[in-house]
């Protein structure tokens, strides 16, 4: 992928966010919509191309993007976007949420209270069980 080619043919990529095993994720405008709006780009990559691997990444990969659609649902869950393959890589477009990361909150030597710990996991609990309503786990 080059800069001057939007990925998709829609999102240009301005800045990696984070990446590990699986693939990377990026900082991107949406090209189509006006304003162009900033996302969230994940790259998945496959480990291999052969055409039986590939052929189950990508039901693997349409059936965890309905998975999102359908999550999508909660204002707490960032809602996907578009999914779409381009090389024989996998990408998911989802709505960029503004903020700071949750280690920034826990940093070591921050001692949280009572109180603070449990709206934590409230809010936590809140969304895993929506989740759950959903039959995803």
């Amino acid at each position: 992928m080059t800069e001057a080619e939007p990925l998709g043919g829609r999102y240009k990529i301005i800045s990696q966010l984070g990446a590990g095993g699986f693939g990377q994720t990026f900082l991107a405008e949406d090209l189509h919509l006006p304003d162009h709006p900033r996302c969230v780009v994940k790259h998945l990559k496959p480990q291999t191309k052969e055409d039986g691997t590939l052929s189950m990444a990508r039901r693997l990969f349409d059936t965890e993007a309905k998975v999102l659609y359908q999550l999508g649902d909660h204002d707490q869950i960032p809602r996907l976007l578009a999914h779409f393959e381009d090389n024989q890589e996998f990408y998911l477009a989802q709505e960029l949420v503004e903020g700071e990361p949750l280690t920034n909150e826990l940093t070591g030597g921050t001692i949280w209270s009572e109180g603070q710990v449990i709206g934590l996991l409230q809010d936590i609990l809140k969304i895993l069980a929506f989740v759950h309503d959903q039959q995803v786990i």
